[in-house]
């Protein structure tokens, strides 16, 4: 190639271009143009991303700002909530401290005549709003009562502890021998076993037609898993001083001595309801021989068989004592102390620790 034909060459003469420029070049845009527009670029493309590098940042600085308040108010919300909680639980141990100490006790006796009367509701146990000592002490404060024409226990329960019903049992009659005024018992739904055996120490018994009367029995109840275990592979530890100390474990077997022996047990217990029954009703009981077989009757039928003096309700007796008003002079339960019993109650059923209450019972299963 000659001089002037590369003198001529545009590839050859001029500026020395950089890749950009050239290809720029190629597709027509003007060559000396492309320094400065790329320059400017740059210096534009620069400065737009330190700017949003910037705003970035401020917009993750409000986010973290944002984020510690609302976690405070967060945090204020729940010492609130914990302060006015504490505030509420003070105040309610408080409130039933007083209401035991002022209110326990029970309502002043009113002035004009009435029937003072006492509430058995519920399974009769030591651990039960139907427990001996608070019917007891109902039963005396009626009793002392001068305006009370006569003490009335109103029965609800299916019976339980044979302990309980005996010491109820006990303080009936006491009363009832000094004979100053009478004591009857009013059965509503149900008053069978231990139930039964409470009411069988007042003066007179009142039933409904409806009512379930009897049950005079004893009964324990239980189950036999040591084939279960043995089948499950597991292995039964309990160690005891005396050969038949854990004769009612349910997973252990039971010999025919001990249990001939639990029914010698059975059949005393069942002689002391059998011969108290005795005692309070006297010549009205009926000579069925299954008076004291455990069947429970209806109140109709009761009647009948001298289990029950009368067919009635709380409101008809208050009408043939020409109408006077009802006083319950039953103890008023402490809401802490019956809450806190259920509690430790309940407790102790999930850890499967054992409870206090008498596996013989006067109750229907």
């Amino acid at each position: 190639m000659s001089d002037d034909d590369k003198r001529d060459d545009r590839w050859t003469t001029g500026p020395e271009l950089t890749p950009e420029q050239a290809r720029q070049a190629r597709e027509g845009a003007p060559a000396d143009a492309a320094p400065a527009g790329a320059a400017s670029s740059g210096d534009e493309d620069a400065e737009t991303l330190r700017e949003r590098q910037r705003l970035a940042q401020l917009a993750m600085m409000d986010r973290w700002i944002d984020g510690v308040l609302v976690e405070q108010r967060r945090s204020r919300r729940w010492k609130l909530f914990f302060r006015f909680f504490f505030a509420l639980l003070i105040l309610a141990s408080l409130t039933t401290t007083f209401y035991g100490i002022f209110m326990a006790s029970g309502p002043s006796a009113p002035a004009e005549r009435h029937l003072g009367v006492v509430e058995v509701k519920g399974v009769i146990d030591s651990e039960s709003p139907a427990s001996a000592q608070r019917v007891i002490e109902g039963l005396e404060r009626a009793w002392k009562a001068d305006q009370a024409e006569a003490v009335v226990l109103h029965l609800n329960s299916p019976g339980g502890s044979p302990v309980q019903s005996q010491r109820i049992f006990d303080a009936v009659m006491r009363l009832r021998e000094q004979g100053d005024k009478k004591i009857i018992a009013v059965v509503e739904d149900i008053g069978a076993s231990g139930a039964y055996y409470v009411a069988a120490a007042a003066d007179e018994i009142v039933a409904a037609p409806a009512s379930l009367v009897g049950s005079i029995g004893v009964i324990h109840a239980g189950f036999g898993f040591e084939e279960a275990i043995e089948r499950l592979g597991v292995e039964r530890r309990v160690f005891t001083a005396g050969e038949n100390k854990a004769f009612l474990d349910p997973f252990s077997d039971i010999s025919r001595s001990q249990r001939q022996f639990w029914q010698e047990v059975l059949a005393t217990t069942h002689q002391q309801f059998i011969d108290d029954v005795r005692n309070g009703r006297g010549d009205r009981l009926g000579d069925d021989e299954r008076l004291f077989s455990g069947l429970i009757w209806t109140g109709e039928q009761a009647r009948e068989l001298g289990l029950v003096d009368e067919l009635g309700s709380l409101d008809t007796l208050a009408r043939r004592f020409d109408g006077a008003r009802l006083q319950d002079y039953t103890p008023r339960l402490d809401p802490l102390e019956r809450i806190s019993r259920q509690f430790g109650r309940v407790a102790a059923e999930l850890m499967g620790l054992p409870q206090a209450a008498a596996p013989v019972r006067y109750q229907l299963p």
